[in-house]
């Protein structure tokens, strides 16, 4: 008698906690698999095909990860708090030479070309130098107001929003990399899970071997599987003891390592100094912005000319002192998104926000620290469970079909 003779029934119970506990393992994996990818839309709208949980609900999931950055991480007034208007002015130093003798040179050229051309160069400095040595005022008085009215000139909601929709894929990776070790748990507890609740499953196929117990304990099997995860990953909230051993929630216990990991990726990838100007002077609010910047300019050079400024007028004639302060007010909005760019370094440094964000975060109650990833599956967490249910369920007819011959 042959081995699988002698012990091929045996080899076909023993294969029952096996296949469970692949199924186990592949139905949390593709689950998984399906909450962030594609990250496009595959298939023919709206008939048949999939896209990521996360990328098909880009948007919502990026207004809640806002609401959740706003409300506990970032304070928009304490952020630029940290930023001295007198040391930005000092960055952007070397640009002033420049944009004065622009400034002076389209001026003259346009107003009295010939009498600019004959001048010497000596004189054209120290015009240069007058309107340079005021610049830094005009800077200064800005980014004060700035400061003071930062709520008013910077949307900060909407520059997440937006640069999270315009790379779905980077909210997949905030969540891939600040939840690593739990979807990683996610995978080997369909193994474990899988193969214990086939134990039972091959004792009750042992004692009633009706068709559908093997369909059934799939579908039991991907969706306890799946279930178990989801509840071990954030459950409890609190420590508790069994048996002298503390439990928590998986990803509660890995606070201060999540928290640096999520607080490196939105001070590198979101909240970036060059992003943060950008939504200010490109954003919604960029009129209030552009006004702002008109007032103070042109309230620098009125306080420049002083006292000569009616003797000013008069010689100039009130319609070019106008055009002369347009012109500022024109040119230094063109200057400022390539003028600004030495001050970025020293505004990421002042802010330091991977420092506030990762100090916050670990800050946070468990509770709202959950908050920061249970988002991905509370929105689809009954579809992830189902389609482990599903597929657990698929697996189980085909186990009863290859493995024991039918039906």
């Amino acid at each position: 008698m042959s081995f699988l003779e002698e012990y091929g029934e045996l080899l076909m119970y023993l294969s029952i906690p096996v296949t469970s506990a692949i199924i186990g393992w592949g139905t949390n994996v593709l689950a998984l698999k399906m909450t962030f990818y594609p990250v496009e839309f595959i298939g023919i709208k709206p008939y048949i095909g999939w896209q990521g949980i996360i990328p098909s609900k880009a948007a919502k999931m990026a207004k809640l990860s806002v609401d959740l950055w706003t409300t506990r991480l970032v304070d928009v007034k304490e952020l630029f708090a940290q930023i001295d208007p007198s040391q930005v002015a000092e960055e952007m130093r070397p640009q002033f030479d420049r944009i004065a003798k622009e400034i002076m040179d389209e001026f003259m050229a346009d107003q009295m070309p010939e009498v600019w051309s004959r001048l010497p160069d000596s004189v054209k400095k120290v015009v240069y130098a007058r309107i340079s040595r005021d610049m830094p005022k005009i800077v200064n008085d800005i980014m004060t107001d700035v400061k003071e009215n930062i709520e008013e000139v910077f949307d900060l909601k909407g520059m997440v929003v937006q640069r999270l929709m315009q790379d779905k894929s980077l909210l997949n990776e905030i969540f891939l990399k600040c939840g690593r070790e739990e979807f990683k748990f996610i995978e080997r507890s369909g193994i474990y899970f899988g193969f214990l609740f086939g134990l039972v499953q091959m004792g009750v196929w042992y004692m009633y071997d009706a068709w559908w117990i093997l369909p059934v304990f799939g579908l039991l099997v991907g969706y306890a599987t799946n279930w178990l995860a989801l509840k071990l990953i954030f459950e409890p909230v609190k420590p508790i003891r069994i048996l002298g051993r503390k439990f928590q929630g998986l990803f509660i216990t890995r606070q201060n390592e999540v928290s640096a990991e999520y607080a490196t990726m939105l001070a590198n990838e979101i909240f970036t100094f060059d992003r943060i100007f950008a939504a200010i002077v490109n954003g919604p609010t960029k009129e209030k912005f552009v006004d702002m910047i008109s007032i103070h300019a042109k309230n620098a050079i009125d306080e420049g000319v002083g006292i000569s400024k009616p003797v000013v007028k008069l010689i100039a004639g009130k319609r070019n002192y106008d055009k002369m302060k347009d012109l500022v007010v024109e040119k230094t909005i063109k200057e400022l998104p390539s003028s600004v760019k030495p001050v970025f370094p020293y505004a990421e440094e002042a802010m330091d926000l991977e420092t506030v964000f990762r100090e916050k975060m670990q800050a946070l109650s468990p509770p709202d620290f959950v908050d920061f990833l249970r988002p991905v599956f509370q929105e689809d967490e009954l579809k992830l469970i189902l389609t482990g249910a599903f597929l657990g369920m698929a697996a189980g007819f085909g186990q009863l079909i290859f493995v024991f011959g039918g039906l």
